[in-house]
C-alpha cells in the first residue's frame, strides 16, 4: 500500500490506492510507529475513507491498533446532511473516556497511607464484570440519567455543582430519547452507576512532578503545581449499557443500508444515513448511553472523595479534589468546521480543541481543552492542551491513550498477573485487582510507549503536552 511522508508526523494514503476511496487517509505518527503499526490500521482506515459524505481525510493518531470497524484512534467527519453515522466508529463502550481529578496533597502525605488508600478506594469503587454499584434505580430513574448525565449526580449529592464546567458538554449532551433505548440495554446498565467495569479501564492514583512538568503556567492554570503532587485518573465508560446500544443499532444498520443502498468494505462499518430515522435513533440512543457515562464517572468521583476523606479524616473540599476534566474517547458529535455541520466520529480518539473554542469552560478558553491521555499502568499517563492546529488538521482530535501492540492472549501468556502484581510492588505502585487473568492482559510491554506516542502528537503540533503523571496505585477489574 502506498504511504506518502507528508511531514514527519504524517503520513497520506491516496484516494487513489483503493477503489471507492472518496478521500485519503492520514495517519499521525513518527516513522518509528507507523513502521510497527499492524497491516490492519492501513485496512481499516481505507475502508473507512470510503463511507458516504467523508470530508477532508478518514484519520488514525499514533496510538492507532486495529478495532472494530473503524482503527481505535480513528477520526472521521461526515456531511451533516449528506453523510452517515457508524457505531463502528463509535465503538462498543459509548463515551469510555478519561476523568482527572487533582488534590492538594503530595506523596509526602501519602506515601504513609498509601496501602490503605487504595484498599478503600478498590472497596468504595467496585470492579471487574459484572460489577454493581451501590445506586438502585428504577426505570423512569435510569431515563433521567439518560437525560442529565453528570447533573442527575450532582443534584442527589453526588458531586459539586462547579464539577459540571469541568466536563465535557458540561457531563449532559443534549439530543437523547430513552425510548430509542432496548428494555435489554436498560437491564444491563441500570444498576452499573459508579463501577469501573473490566479490561483496560482503571482508576489509577499518580504523582506529578516538578521534573515532569513541561509548561509550568498552564499547568498551573489546570491545577497542576507539581511538588511531588497526588492526581487520580479514572478510565471507563458506560459498560453493558453502551455495549448493548451499539450491538442493537449494528443489526438495525445491517438491515438499513440494504434499504438506503449503501455498501461498505466491511460489515463492521455498518451504518445509515445521518439524518434517517435509523440514523437519528442511534443517535439519541447513543448520547443517552453518554450521559451514563458521564454519571458513571460522577458517581466514582463522589466515591473518590469519600475514600481520601476517610483516610485523610478531612472533608474532600479541604483536600482541594477538583476535577481537572473530564473528555470523551469513543463518540460521534456535530460539530461546526470550514465545511459547515459535521458529525464527527471519535473511536479511540480524544477531542483537542484549541484555545478560544465557545465550547470549552471559560477557566480553558485561553489554554486550549486540557487532553487527558492513559498510558499503561506501568508507564504512566500525560496531560496535555488542545491546539489550532489540531481545528485545523484533525477535526479537533487527538490520541487518546499509548494503543496496544501486544493481544490480551498473547499478553497472559507472556506474564502471569500474580507476578505482574509483585513486580509493580517492588517498584512502588500498588495495584488492587479483581482478576489476576485480567491483571497480566495489561502488562505494559502489551502497549506502544506512551511517551514516544506522545511526542509524536506534540511534534505535529495538534496537542501540546503539559505534564506526565507516574503511578503509584491501581486499581483494576
Amino acid at each position: 500500500m502506498t504511504v506518502n511522508r507528508i511531514t514527519d508526523q504524517i503520513w497520506e494514503i491516496p484516494a487513489s490506492e483503493k477503489p471507492g476511496m472518496l478521500v485519503p487517509a492520514r495517519i499521525y505518527a513518527t516513522e518509528k510507529i507507523l513502521t510497527a503499526m499492524d497491516r490492519g490500521v492501513f485496512e481499516q482506515v481505507t475502508n473507512v475513507a470510503c463511507l458516504p459524505g467523508i470530508r477532508r481525510y478518514a484519520l488514525c493518531m499514533p496510538d492507532g491498533h486495529w478495532g472494530y470497524g473503524f482503527p481505535i484512534g480513528g477520526v472521521a467527519a461526515f456531511d451533516r446532511d449528506t453523510g452517515v453515522i457508524s457505531p463502528g466508529g463509535v465503538g462498543y463502550d459509548i463515551n469510555c473516556g478519561m476523568r482527572l481529578i487533582r488534590t492538594d496533597l503530595t506523596l509526602a502525605d501519602v506515601a504513609p497511607r498509601l496501602e490503605r488508600l487504595m484498599t478503600e478506594l478498590f472497596r468504595r469503587v467496585p470492579a471487574g464484570v459484572g460489577s454493581k454499584g451501590f445506586i438502585r434505580l428504577n426505570r423512569p430513574e435510569f431515563d433521567e440519567v439518560m437525560r442529565k448525565g453528570a447533573r442527575w449526580c450532582v443534584e442527589r449529592g453526588y458531586g459539586w455543582h462547579h464539577d459540571l464546567e469541568r466536563i465535557e458538554e458540561h457531563g449532559c449532551i443534549p439530543g437523547t430519547d430513552p425510548s430509542k433505548v432496548s428494555d435489554h440495554a436498560v437491564e444491563r446498565g441500570i444498576s452499573q452507576l459508579g463501577t469501573l467495569g473490566s479490561g483496560n479501564h482503571y482508576l489509577e492514583v499518580q504523582v506529578a512532578s516538578d521534573d515532569r512538568i513541561f509548561d509550568k503556567p498552564t499547568a498551573a492554570a489546570l491545577g497542576i503545581t507539581g511538588h511531588d503532587q497526588i492526581v487520580v485518573m479514572v478510565h471507563c465508560g458506560s459498560r453493558g449499557f453502551g455495549h448493548q446500544v451499539a450491538s442493537d443499532y449494528l443489526k438495525v444498520f445491517e438491515k438499513a443500508m440494504r434499504r438506503y443502498g449503501i455498501t461498505v468494505k466491511d460489515q463492521q462499518l455498518a451504518c445509515a444515513p445521518f439524518r434517517s430515522p435509523e440514523g437519528q435513533d442511534y443517535f439519541a440512543a447513543m448520547n443517552c448511553a453518554a450521559n451514563s457515562a458521564f454519571a458513571n464517572r460522577q458517581v466514582i468521583t463522589h466515591q473518590i472523595r469519600e475514600a481520601f476523606s476517610a483516610v485523610f479524616e478531612r472533608p474532600a473540599e479541604s483536600l482541594g479534589m477538583d476535577i481537572v476534566y473530564d473528555v470523551a474517547h469513543n463518540i460521534a458529535k456535530i460539530e461546526r468546521y470550514a465545511e459547515g455541520e459535521l458529525v464527527v466520529h471519535r473511536k479511540g480518539s480524544t477531542r483537542a480543541f484549541g484555545p478560544g473554542r465557545p465550547e470549552l469552560p471559560e477557566i480553558y478558553r485561553q489554554t486550549g481543552q486540557p487532553v487527558i491521555c492513559g498510558g499503561s499502568m506501568e508507564t504512566g499517563s500525560y496531560l496535555l492542551v488542545g491546539t489550532d492546529q489540531a481545528m485545523q488538521q484533525t477535526f479537533g482530535s487527538t490520541m487518546h491513550g499509548s494503543g496496544r501492540t501486544m493481544s490480551r492472549a498473547q499478553a497472559k501468556r507472556s506474564v502471569r498477573g500474580e507476578q505482574l502484581q509483585k513486580q509493580m510492588a517492588q517498584r512502588g505502585i500498588i495495584v488492587k485487582a479483581v482478576s489476576m487473568s485480567g491483571l497480566a492482559e495489561e502488562a505494559g510491554f502489551a502497549y506502544k510507549n506512551i511517551s514516544d506516542v506522545v511526542e509524536a502528537v506534540d511534534a505535529a503540533g495538534i496537542t501540546r503536552k503539559v505534564a506526565e503523571l507516574r503511578p503509584i496505585g491501581n486499581i483494576k477489574g
